[in-house]
């Protein structure tokens, strides 16, 4: 008498369309890691526009922030007392021109003041009394939000 052991033919055949007809259960991660490598390189690039040109330390307070619909005219002042009409360098004689011709007379536009921590008051008074002397009324300090 003769026995088979494992089935034999049949059972292979059915194990063949078992196979053929099962579900993939594992997960593609390389297009996943494509797409997040792109965000992060997009991510990466983009901070550091969002900023003001010029990195300056702040002061800090505990103000509430103000909100403008319009792009506002910042100035800057660095620890070395340098000064910028928003990215380029100008002199403290040239702040009054300069904002003129950029306003067109618009003298109720905002302008703001960003001074390093480390600058001395009396520097920071210069630029607002230029700025002032020029006609524009509506002149801030930007500070950084005090902690706690």
């Amino acid at each position: 008498m003769a026995v088979t052991i494992g089935g034999g033919a049949v059972s292979r055949r059915r194990a063949s369309r078992r196979s053929r007809r099962a579900p993939m259960s594992e997960i593609n991660v390389t297009p996943f890691v494509d797409v997040m490598l792109v965000l992060l390189i997009v991510f990466m690039v983009t901070a550091p526009l969002l900023a003001v040109g010029v990195p300056i330390e702040l002061p800090k307070t505990k103000a509430k922030q103000l909100s403008s619909p319009q792009e506002p005219l910042t100035i800057t002042l660095d620890e070395k007392g340098t000064i910028y009409l928003q990215e380029t360098k100008i002199s403290l004689d040239e702040i009054g021109a300069k904002l003129k011709a950029i306003t067109r007379g618009g003298y109720d536009q905002p302008v703001y003041v960003r001074g390093d921590r480390n600058i001395d008051y009396g520097t920071v008074m210069r630029v607002m009394g230029r700025i002032s002397a020029a006609g524009f009324k509506r002149v801030s300090l930007v500070t950084n939000v005090e902690e706690g």
